[in-house]
C-alpha cells in the first residue's frame, strides 16, 4: 500500500501549517502524521486560540488546523479572528464532536473544513490538498 502523500514533485511548494491543541500528545501526532505525508511545513504549533491568533499573525501560515475546546479562547473564536484578519488561507475544525450544531457553529465561525478526532486520516490531508489547488490556482 503507497503512503498518501501530499508532495508528487520535489519542486511544488510546501504547504505551511500551524497545529493548535491544549493536548501536547495530539500536537505531536498531528505533526508526526503531516511530516511523513511530505509536502508540508509545520510552522508553529499553539496550545489555545489566544496563542494561534498570535502564532498566525507571525506566522501567515497556509492551514491553521484548531481544536474546538481549548482554555483561553477557543477554536471557534479563534476561527472567526483568523479568517477576518485573512491570517490563514484555510482553517481545519477538529473535535471529539460531531453533532450537527456544532458542525454548524465551525462553518458560521468560517471554518472552511470540520474532521472529528478519529476520523480517518486522508480526510484531513484531502483538507490540506485542498489549500495546495488554491494555491496552483492562483499562479
Amino acid at each position: 500500500m503507497t503512503p498518501l502523500s501530499l508532495a508528487s514533485e520535489s519542486d511544488k511548494p510546501l504547504i505551511s501549517v500551524l497545529i493548535v491543541d491544549d493536548k501536547p500528545q495530539v500536537r505531536q501526532e498531528l505533526r508526526l502524521l503531516l511530516e511523513l505525508s511530505g509536502g508540508v511545513e509545520i510552522v508553529g504549533e499553539a496550545v489555545n486560540g489566544q496563542e494561534a491568533i498570535h502564532q498566525a499573525e507571525l506566522l501567515h501560515p497556509d492551514v491553521v488546523i484548531l481544536d474546538i475546546e481549548m482554555p483561553v479562547l477557543d477554536g471557534l473564536q479563534a476561527t472567526r479572528q483568523i479568517k477576518q484578519c485573512m491570517l490563514a488561507k484555510r482553517v481545519v475544525i477538529l473535535s471529539v464532536h460531531s453533532e450537527p450544531e456544532e458542525i454548524s457553529r465551525a462553518m458560521q465561525a468560517g471554518a472552511d473544513t470540520f474532521i472529528q478526532k478519529g476520523s480517518p486520516y486522508s480526510m484531513l490531508i484531502e483538507s490540506i490538498l485542498a489549500t495546495k489547488d488554491k494555491k496552483e490556482l492562483k499562479k
